[in-house]
């Protein structure tokens, strides 16, 4: 079993930065592959990136890629995701999301799920 819980969103200006953070519980958080996800009002969920269990491999949505990065601190418990160049389209709660082993860009592959931290990108 792991708890999740993001922090870290808030009302930022286009061309802003946030970096969410996600905090795991429990003492295997290393066994786990660990990805954000986010949903704006009216649509479904969408995949916006991944990280394996030793960080040597990492997956973006395309919508993000150069401009966001995801990493964590296993050491820590918790995964990161620094967002950079804020664009109106990024609003939406961010989820982070747990699976054991491998990553996967598909919500429903996911266990684990935090409660969500919104982010607001306008001016």
């Amino acid at each position: 079993q792991v708890q999740l819980v993001e922090s870290g969103g808030g009302l930022v200006q286009p061309g802003g930065s946030l970096r969410l953070s996600c905090a795991a519980s429990g003492r295997t958080f290393s066994i786990y592959a660990m990805a954000w996800f986010r949903q704006a009002p009216g649509k479904e969920r969408e995949f916006v990136a991944a990280t394996s269990r030793s960080s040597g491999s990492t997956s973006y949505a395309d919508s993000v890629k150069g401009r966001f990065t995801i990493s964590r601190d296993n050491a820590k418990n918790t995964v990161y995701l620094q967002m950079n160049s804020l664009k109106p389209e990024d609003t939406a709660v961010y989820f982070c999301a747990a699976r054991p082993l491998l990553t996967t860009a598909q919500a429903g592959g996911y266990e684990y799920w935090g409660q969500g931290t919104q982010v607001t990108v306008s001016s």
